[in-house]
């Protein structure tokens, strides 16, 4: 999820430098939401390993 995030903040600076700032700002407003989603996915697990006593996974 984290590499699509990437992949439409690329998709809009690419956009932004060739003049497309509808298409820019539409990837990067999904590179944002994509982003968010994967941090709070993240802290969620984070959470429930803690809760659970293991220690997280390497």
């Amino acid at each position: 999820m984290l590499r699509y995030a990437f992949i439409f903040l690329v998709l809009a600076l690419v956009a932004a430098v060739f003049g497309f700032g509808g298409v820019a700002a539409v990837s990067m407003d999904i590179a944002r939401l994509l982003c968010m989603v994967f941090v709070v996915l993240f802290i969620v697990a984070f959470a429930m390993h803690a809760l659970r006593g293991k220690a997280p996974p390497i």
